[in-house]
């Protein structure tokens, strides 16, 4: 009831903060001085003096004649108080309420001995966990979850849409996570399947990205990607690193080298029969271009509704208008005011 009743409404940030509905009356502000100084030049004539003549020499000054300017002063206050007022100051939250169809990603990813290769430098890992912080960033309330595979495969995070969460579990992700060697493909996406077949989302997707050929597991590729599109599972599958020749090949002393190349062929299969799409990953800039195509390609539309939450402060400053007002009248009782100049 009594907050009003504070010096904080009149400081400088305060009323910068305010909106003001008819902002023209705060120059009045400006034209009461200049009316006080016209009602002075006016009246300068015609201002009734009393002469004393028993005295020879000016009347000592006291502190009574410095009161005499808290009438003036309180008039001003009240004046602009008044004009303040009818500026009508308010305060205006804007409100946004978004409506979106949510999507809900399961992002499996590759982490056999073979991701640090280092044709994506610094590594096909470190790359693609980067690139996958990026892509997570740019979705709206969507919920995306984690798992991790080499021999076997697990969810390292659960659907969530709580984004600093899962950014804390890619950063934690580590090739000496599985301890089992191999790439298993097939049982990645039926972890990820797992993750999903509940799901009441409109849009169910699955971003698998892997370096090597199936080689461990329990459950065929195949066979898991005619799974996830029987629940309705869209399955995006990326193949990261340069391509290599297929024959084997020798070092300086005579080790036999494998080099680790994805089973496109594996990997096509699993997008095709889920009505995804396949792709290419050779370097880290087209990385990054698959997950920007891929973050297009499930985009749904988002409406946004805009609310204005608007509170008027013009009563505050009429109470004190109000307030000055009454001094004014008590002042103009006392001696405090010139009556003589009445």
């Amino acid at each position: 009831m009594w907050d009003w009743l504070s010096l904080e409404w009149f400081t400088l940030a305060k009323l910068r903060a305010f909106s003001w509905t008819h902002p023209y009356y705060l120059y009045g502000i400006l034209a009461i001085p200049v009316a006080f100084w016209l009602r002075n030049v006016f009246h300068a004539g015609a201002v009734q003096r009393l002469g004393i003549t028993f005295v020879d020499k000016d009347a000592p000054r006291s502190w009574s004649v410095a009161l005499r300017y808290l009438f003036p002063l309180t008039g001003f206050l009240a004046l602009s108080c008044l004009l303040i007022a009818l500026a009508r100051p308010q305060l205006i939250n804007t409100l946004t309420e978004r409506d979106a169809e949510v999507i809900d990603i399961m992002l499996a990813l590759d982490i056999s001995d073979s991701m640090l290769e280092k044709d994506l430098p610094p590594n096909r890992l470190a790359s693609a966990k980067s690139v996958a912080k990026s892509f997570i960033g740019g979705r709206l309330q969507d919920r995306v979850g984690l798992v991790v595979f080499a021999g076997e495969a697990f969810t390292l995070c659960p659907l969530t849409n709580d984004y600093e969460l899962i950014y804390g579990f890619l950063e934690e992700v580590d090739h000496r996570m599985i301890t089992v060697a191999g790439t298993a493909v097939g049982s990645a996406l039926a972890v990820c399947i797992n993750r999903l077949r509940e799901s009441l989302a409109k849009s169910k997707v699955v971003i698998l990205l892997s370096d090597g050929e199936n080689t461990a597991g329990n459950l065929d590729p195949t066979t898991a990607a005619q799974l996830a599109k029987a629940f309705g599972i869209r399955v995006y599958t990326i193949a990261v690193g340069k391509p290599f020749i297929s024959r084997a090949v020798r070092d300086s002393v005579g080790t036999k080298l494998v080099h680790s190349v994805a089973d496109e062929g594996t990997l096509k299969t699993i997008s095709s029969t889920t009505n995804g799409h396949f792709y290419r990953a050779t370097d880290n800039t087209t990385l990054a271009q698959v997950f920007r195509q891929i973050d297009r390609l499930e985009r749904v539309n988002v409406k946004n509704r805009r609310y204005q939450e608007v509170k008027d402060y013009y009563r505050i400053y009429l109470n004190w208008a109000i307030t000055f007002l009454l001094g004014l009248l008590l002042l103009k009782a006392t001696f405090v005011a010139n009556v003589l100049e009445d």
